[in-house]
């Protein structure tokens, strides 16, 4: 239930953007800005979650994010001035971002021994949120009295979620239940922590620049608005069934080179494919963009893998995500700058092409057998 609510403050908005820009009198500016907060969210409020939990405790802090959810996507659909939107927005997202990265620490301590199937259940819960944000938004804003209802019910979902965390509260009583002794500085000065980030951030680079821009594509190749967005929720979507499948069979090896040789490897040839045929096959080429884009489940179960305990999962968890959502950042905006400079798909295609190379030399490194704890040990015995 958590899962299912780490994407909708992110993502709800995008799908009646038009409504709520014209709804609130918001200039093109502002909706930059609106769109690019996730990433923001993610980094900052990502990194800070594994210290509030040292301090409160991970399932207290798990349940206030949810709480901000709640707040902050119900306050939001019903203000009537830009600024109050994107202090909500804000305020939502700054609650995702903490209970992201809180997830991967909080199945380590519940399941050390079941990393594999519950982040399959996690991860594939998310891809459902996820999907479900971009494709119901708008049939329940159409239905139901407009984009306020249609961004609100996400308020509901996430208060729902939020109620079964009130009774895992009483774990932080015991000295094992919260994460409190690695810190991301520590993290960051290992290879491993550095090879995650890296790879995460180059993951989720393609990502965004895959569902911010792959429908404008579609359509700029013969495919009509609706017919766009059915093709980048085929490359959504088909996440949701691997998400199952991944985490399990990465869990099931000690090295996961080989799973992620063979989910990267669909990425060239997709790319590749919408350079030379973008249209007559383009289902074939959504289908091998989003089993590439699968890379996300990988990552997260191999946060898991990489550490011996959840105070090492939370502490690579933070580095990971916040430092990889800054290197993301740059994705959306850099593909777009080569799409207006070349006046077409083939450079920004290539572009992301290129970065598969360095996105899989970084995996392969992270994803052989160690943990975050070995390395920083050293470190510890020499500081004692």
């Amino acid at each position: 239930m958590l899962a299912v609510n780490l994407r909708p403050a992110a993502v709800s908005v995008g799908p009646v953007l038009a409504e709520v820009t014209d709804g609130l009198a918001m200039s093109h500016t502002v909706a930059g800005v609106l769109t690019s907060l996730p990433v923001i969210a993610f980094a900052g409020f990502g990194a800070l979650a594994p210290g509030l939990a040292r301090i409160a405790g991970v399932h207290r802090v798990t349940l206030f994010s949810l709480l901000l959810v709640t707040a902050g996507l119900g306050l939001r659909a019903v203000v009537d001035r830009p600024a109050g939107f994107l202090a909500l927005s804000m305020v939502a997202l700054a609650g995702m971002a903490a209970a992201n990265v809180l997830l991967p620490s909080l199945v380590k301590l519940h399941f050390p021994d079941r990393v594999g199937a519950i982040t399959a259940v996690y991860t594939t819960s998310l891809a459902i949120g996820l999907t479900g944000a971009l494709t119901l938004t708008v049939p329940v804003a159409d239905s139901l009295g407009g984009w306020r209802v249609g961004l609100g019910v996400w308020a509901v979902v996430a208060l729902v979620a939020a109620l079964p965390w009130l009774f895992m509260i009483g774990h932080d009583q015991h000295p094992d239940a919260a994460p409190h002794d690695i810190r991301l500085g520590q993290v960051a000065r290992t290879r491993l922590g550095l090879a995650m980030a890296l790879f995460f951030g180059l993951q989720s680079l393609q990502a965004y620049a895959i569902f911010g821009w792959f429908a404008q594509l579609w359509r700029d190749n013969g495919y009509s608005a609706t017919t766009a967005g059915l093709l980048l929720g085929v490359v959504a979507a088909i996440s949701i069934p691997l998400s199952l499948w991944i985490p399990a069979a990465a869990a099931r090896r000690t090295d996961q080179r080989g799973v992620l040789l063979a989910v990267m490897a669909c990425y060239p040839i997709g790319y590749v494919g919408l350079m030379l045929a973008p249209h007559s096959l383009a289902f074939v080429w959504a289908v091998l963009v989003g089993i590439g884009a699968c890379t996300f489940p990988l990552i997260l179960t191999m946060i898991g893998l990489r550490s011996r305990t959840p105070a090492g999962t939370a502490a690579l968890s933070g580095f990971t995500q916040s430092a990889g959502y800054l290197l993301a950042a740059v994705g959306p905006f850099t593909v777009g700058a080569i799409y207006d400079a070349t006046g077409g798909w083939t450079w920004p295609l290539a572009f992301l092409l290129a970065l598969t190379v360095p996105q899989l030399l970084v995996g392969l490194y992270a994803a052989r057998a160690r943990f975050i704890e070995d390395e920083l040990l050293p470190r510890r015995s020499a500081a004692s």
